[in-house]
């Protein structure tokens, strides 16, 4: 099997087409789900008020223009000409007061909510947001794309709580949402917006000037890798953007008609996390025996089995951060520590909870270790069961604070782009704010201070003594284990010209064409 039939002649309706093999969401919402597969699918459809260049420097993109008071409490920001909704209604100032509004009930938007007094309109296309003390990170936070990303919706959607998706997917970007074939499942399928005004700038990264060159994009869920690449092969699909398998890689370098790119430009570190508020890793010493179990070169064979640039990780700041660092490394042993895990794990007083690893059986390589990590675990007397399911039902179980015999969980493993530890502000993966944070919800109030403050220093040396205390508390906690660092590749047909790689661990639809 190969790109389905339909799905083709779906695509070929309407002029020059591009179809990527890929993973699809579930949930068409952004601000209801950290999914990588939603997030991607937002930035076709929507926009944002900031884009990070190539440099992750923010640069205005829905905006003209932007200013600050003289005591850094009052920014006014000033959106730019002939911006539009896919309905053909006008980009107003209320759509992006509603939308900060639903974002500060995110964890992308917590910091900016606890500094901010009041978001309001000012005229049509002018809005304000005034801050109870000043906060030198508010354009970072604005522009940030780690986790929740702040896109502008329509204000009469925008009034939904992140809790209630969106039913409408009208956005302002570059490429909208095609409904009539949309297949939930199967296929999304994006056209063209006509009406889309791109700024003047050369792209750059996610800023710059979003241009749509070809008529529609089509996202087909393919069912195994090597179908995928034959597709990929025979022209029928023009990009494989989920992770290759390292067997697929001579076959594409060795085929004159494809190209193996790493367009991420940002290695993603894999992790598991654990549920810190169920038994047995409510306990600090369970935990930690997971934490000195980990032989991350196991785990990263198993990921990615060619070896071709594996890294291990052992900061919570990653390995190519400015703030990456070598503090309260101890538990990093090469092979893992398997004894001091038995001995922590017998000091934590376990039981023989059952513990439930939530299996992502559509994702290989993050399935592979999971089945790798429930053998390492049993060996250590854990009692282990394995809850296979696609990602998009793990994604949903994941969110349940319920035991795990009322269909809760223990341990997941997932990954991320290595420079998303740059902020502690931006990434959920390193809040420690309990049921308030992200999944897992570990709670310490000591590193949430120091959190807190990251926002109100300055100087790249004081945030790098920040850093070394944070990590300090992190890997005391161990609510998380790192597995390893490995480049994402992408395949893609050579006449398929302009795709940008950005560091920030999109891959995008806009500028690129066919010839």
């Amino acid at each position: 099997m190969s790109f389905p039939s339909m799905l083709r002649a779906q695509a070929d309706a309407g002029g020059d087409t591009v179809r990527w093999a890929r993973g699809l969401p579930t949930i068409l919402d952004p601000y209801t789900t950290t999914d990588a597969n939603t997030v991607d699918y937002a930035f076709g459809v929507y926009d944002m008020l900031f884009g990070l260049d190539s440099k992750l420097v923010p640069q205005p993109q829905m905006l003209d223009s932007w200013s600050a008071s003289d005591d850094k409490k009052t920014y006014t920001f000033s959106l730019r000409d002939r911006l539009s909704w896919h309905d053909g209604t006008p980009v107003t100032a209320a759509d992006c007061v509603a939308s900060i509004r639903r974002w500060f009930q995110t964890p992308g938007g917590q910091l900016v909510n606890e500094r901010t007094k009041d978001v309001s309109k000012l005229d049509e296309k002018s809005f304000v947001i005034t801050l109870k003390k000043p906060l030198g990170v508010l354009i970072d936070q604005l522009a940030q794309v780690a986790v929740y990303p702040l896109f502008i919706m329509r204000e009469q959607d925008a009034r939904r709580p992140p809790t209630d998706a969106v039913t409408t997917h009208i956005g302002s970007g570059p490429f909208k949402f095609n409904e009539e074939l949309y297949a939930p499942g199967a296929s999304i399928t994006f056209d063209k917006y006509d009406g889309y005004v791109p700024r003047d700038d050369a792209p750059d990264g996610l800023a710059g000037a979003k241009i749509a060159r070809v008529r529609r994009v089509v996202w087909a869920k393919l069912p195994d890798p090597q179908t995928a690449m034959a597709a990929l092969q025979a022209g029928e699909v023009d990009v494989l953007v989920d992770p290759l398998p390292a067997d697929l890689f001579p076959v594409i370098e060795s085929d004159p008609n494809l190209v193996l790119e790493n367009l991420y430009k940002s290695g993603f570190d894999y992790f598991l996390r654990m549920n810190c508020l169920q038994k047995p890793f409510d306990n600090v010493k369970a935990r930690q025996a997971v934490l000195h179990l980990i032989n991350q070169d196991a785990f990263l064979s198993v990921i990615n089995p060619s070896l071709k640039g594996n890294r291990n990780v052992t900061s919570l700041f990653g390995t190519d951060t400015p703030f990456s660092n070598d503090a309260n490394t101890n538990w990093f042993r090469k092979g893992g520590d398997p004894e001091k895990a038995k001995q922590l794990l017998q000091e934590a007083g376990y039981a023989g909870e059952k513990v439930v690893i939530l299996d992502p059986a559509d994702w290989p390589e993050a399935h592979n270790a999971s089945l790798f990590l429930a053998s390492e675990l049993r060996k250590i007397g854990l009692n282990v069961e394995l809850a296979s399911s696609d990602w998009a039902a793990l994604v949903a179980r994941r969110a349940r604070k319920d035991s795990v015999e009322n269909g809760g969980w223990s341990i997941f493993i997932s990954n991320l782009p290595d420079f998303s530890l740059t902020s502690p502000n931006s990434a959920a993966f390193m809040a420690m704010n309990g049921e308030q944070g992200w999944v897992g919800w570990p709670q310490d109030d000591q590193y949430e201070v120091l959190r807190a403050k990251w926002a109100d220093v300055t100087g790249i040396e004081a945030h790098r003594a920040l850093a070394r205390e944070m990590q300090q508390i992190f890997w005391d906690y161990a609510s998380s284990a790192h597995l390893g660092q490995v480049p994402v590749l992408s395949a893609y047909r050579k006449d398929l010209t302009g795709l940008i790689g950005v560091q920030a661990g999109r891959l995008l639809m806009w500028n690129m064409r066919k010839d």
